[in-house]
């Protein structure tokens, strides 16, 4: 071990000539890689060096050593988070030094959950994906379109998503089937774990005859586990749901609801991503009525940033406007590019 701690040093020592900004991580194998870390989430570091085109994608299980001089945005497991450079000690290089404002401290390299550089630019923020999929069948000329689009940008102490997904499926002699859903959720973190969400869900499906539903929630949020495999959290509070109708004789539908809501993301399944989550809205203001949202997406990591992706989404409403519905599921399956 201290064979290797020399080895780290010294291809520290010898790079600082050429790198205005020196990060180096040491690999279980052995291997010491020199360049600009950008971010650790998920399980998966990316750092850039300089004698590659392209960023280098690493599990973080894998780093057994760290010495950066940028500053990080770090989390860890316990909720706690700090500005910091990272240094591993001499002789336990699973021991990292950290230095926020609080004072010098250490913490196991286990511990670290999220990492994000200080001078990261904003474009090197954003994540993005977009699938599709289409079918074609001679029979009755079944033609079916969908797509599910993703934008997301993490800041140092909030993060913002947007989601955007369609399905359109038309047929001879049989009504068009229209479905497009759209969500906004921001997410401000809090220490120990928590955070505070205000979200907007949209929905336009006819299937339950709704020309658009429009909900929007704030509430307070609480990672049960957030590791380097998988995220597990819930969140409450209150939601305001407008639904608009298909029939111009149904009057437009207002409700004050609670919800509850849980997700459960797994992210080291080999190259398998799992996404789950149910929404339930007791509402406040209209007796007994009671809607339920579930997602459930899997998806498969292709070479050069592409994917494929089986998803399913459903929707549950007790007290559904006459002749519409009570409740409506969609399965999609699609290839798809991701960029981050």
């Amino acid at each position: 071990m201290k064979n290797l701690l020399l080895l780290f040093l010294i291809s520290i020592i010898g790079t600082s000539a050429i790198y205005a900004q020196n990060d180096s991580i040491l690999l279980k194998n052995n291997n010491i890689i020199v360049g600009e870390l950008k971010k650790m989430d998920r399980g998966v570091l990316t750092i850039e060096t300089s004698y590659s085109d392209s960023d280098f994608s690493i599990e973080w299980a894998e780093v057994i050593g760290i010495r950066t001089e940028t500053h990080f945005i770090v989390s860890l497991i316990d909720g706690g988070r700090y500005s910091t450079t990272l240094h591993s000690e001499e002789g336990n290089l699973s021991k990292i030094r950290i230095n926020p404002s609080s004072g010098e401290s250490f913490i196991d390299i286990s511990e670290i959950v999220f990492l994000r550089s200080y001078n990261t630019s904003f474009i090197s923020r954003i994540s993005a994906s977009i699938d599709v999929g289409y079918s074609l069948t001679k029979a009755s000329n079944l033609r079916q379109f969908t797509a599910r689009s993703n934008i997301s940008y993490a800041s140092d102490h909030w993060s913002g998503e947007i989601t955007y997904n369609a399905l359109k499926t038309t047929q001879d002699d049989v009504d068009d089937v229209n479905r497009t859903d759209a969500n906004v959720t921001f997410n401000y973190f809090l220490p120990f774990d928590f955070f505070l969400i205000v979200a907007g869900d949209f929905l336009k499906n006819n299937e339950m005859k709704l020309d658009l539903r429009s909900n929007i929630k704030a509430g307070l949020g609480y990672y049960f586990v957030k590791t380097n495999v998988s995220y597990f959290s819930a969140n409450a509070g209150l939601a305001y749901n407008n639904e608009q109708y298909t029939d111009p004789t149904i009057e437009t539908r207002n409700s004050t609801e609670a919800y509850l809501g849980l997700e459960l993301n797994l992210f080291d399944i080999g190259d398998l991503n799992l996404l789950t989550s149910v929404i339930a809205y007791p509402s406040l203001t209209e007796s007994g009525r009671f809607r339920t949202d579930f997602k459930l997406d899997v998806k498969y990591d292709l070479p050069f940033d592409l994917y494929v992706k089986a998803g399913t989404t459903y929707n549950y409403d007790n007290q559904p406007v006459e002749g519409a519905s009570d409740s409506d599921y969609v399965l999609m399956t699609g290839f798809g590019w991701e960029w981050n």
